[in-house]
């Protein structure tokens, strides 16, 4: 992680606290101190041990001297981007609990106690719902409304079985010890998906409370790009699913394909005829590349510590390893050799002179098929072996 430099304006001695308040800043001068207003008043009327942490990454006007000058905690984080403030902010944080929210002023900072009542009877993480608290008119554009928010949602729900209805919401509570076992790692905009995805990875318990969005209160343009912070959040939900970027679309290629190979194989069928079998051989390879892509995924994320152990696919690879893969891959590489003999013994019988194609590709393009798969097989099963090494 980046070094973080914190200058304190508050008391360096407390204590940990029950809550830490962390905004994310980076020249949000116009409203941070209405925010920081707003969430003094809610420590202080609800009689909560705890510190507001400005994670300022970088503002030019002025708004860490608004910080300082209102007593709370300002956080310098060097390395750019939403989630690395972030990031910064939770490392300094001293509560039990964090709940993070933007200092645009489009969140309401003095109404935190449905986190806070959620936090306290043991959720991990509490995530606000913009479209249950409500979207005031002009608070979210047209197309993070019905197009990004909502697709970004359902892909999320799909891949990851995570119960949250809103996965962008930037309002949002935590226990730190909860989150900091996660090692979220992403520095832009996508931090957002990263905790939500890796916290349904991880079982851990997750709630949603309703939560109103306001208008911002800047007269700039916000930091968010619709759609290259859109594609950002896209690609790493896609990253984070082996399943659903290489499994399932590898399963069914190469179902199809030897499906479709199986039915060509007899005989021309129609308008389709080797040509077509050629295909049906191309997508069983394909689909043979994705699948084993899925599976060398997983097996360096899981490494790397960026997905959690998965207890089946350890009970999987108890009975596939080197040797069982090997073995497959050279039965396939015999059998296409085999295949290739026989296609030759024909050619040799016709005295090397012209086939028809339509008779004899139906043995040559099965055989080149076996043979590529045995090669695929026999080479993936040692990369495989070599991501092993590390796991053993």
């Amino acid at each position: 992680m980046e070094t973080i430099t914190i200058i304190e304006s508050a008391d360096a001695d407390i204590p940990s606290l029950e809550l830490s308040i962390v905004m994310p800043c980076l020249n949000e001068a116009e409203t941070l101190e209405i925010c920081i207003k707003k969430a003094q008043w809610y420590l202080t009327q609800h009689k909560i041990s705890g510190e507001i942490i400005v994670a300022d990454n970088g503002s030019t006007d002025g708004s860490q001297e608004i910080a300082t000058q209102m007593g709370v905690r300002l956080v310098s984080v060097k390395e750019k981007g939403y989630g690395s403030a972030i990031r910064g902010g939770i490392a300094a944080a001293r509560g039990l609990y964090i709940i993070m929210g933007d200092a645009d002023d489009s969140y309401d900072f003095s109404k935190l106690t449905p986190f806070i009542e959620k936090l306290r009877v043991g959720y991990d993480l509490v995530m606000g719902n913009r479209f249950k608290g409500g979207i005031k008119p002009g608070a979210m554009p047209f197309l993070h409304k019905y197009l990004g928010n909502p697709v970004l949602t359902w892909i999320g729900k799909i891949f990851f079985h995570s119960p949250c209805s809103d996965f962008h919401c930037g309002l949002r509570g935590f226990r730190k010890a909860a989150i900091e076992k996660l090692n979220l790692r992403t520095t832009g905009m996508e931090f957002a998906s990263e905790m939500v995805v890796k916290a349904s990875l991880h079982k851990m318990r997750i709630a949603e409370v309703p939560t109103t969005l306001s208008p911002d209160g800047r007269s700039r343009p916000p930091h968010l790009r619709t759609w290259q912070d859109g594609w950002r959040h896209l690609r790493f939900l896609l990253l984070y699913s082996p399943r659903w970027l290489f499994l399932y679309p590898g399963l069914v290629l190469m179902l199809l394909g030897l499906m479709f190979g199986l039915w060509l194989l007899p005989g021309t069928k129609g308008i389709f005829d080797i040509h077509s079998l050629l295909f049906a051989a191309i997508a069983i390879l394909v689909g043979f590349q994705a699948f084993t892509f899925a599976i060398f995924t997983k097996v360096f994320a899981i490494s790397e510590g960026l997905l959690p152990e998965d207890s089946r696919f350890n009970k999987v690879f108890r009975y596939i390893n080197l040797e069982l893969g090997l073995l497959i891959g050279i039965i396939l590489f015999l059998i296409g050799i085999g295949g290739s003999i026989y296609a030759f013994s024909i050619w040799k019988a016709n005295f090397f002179g012209p086939l028809k194609p339509s008779e004899t590709m139906r043995i040559v393009i099965p055989s080149v098929t076996s043979i590529a798969l045995g090669v695929q097989i026999i080479f993936s099963s040692f990369f495989l072996s070599v991501l092993g090494l590390k796991r053993g």
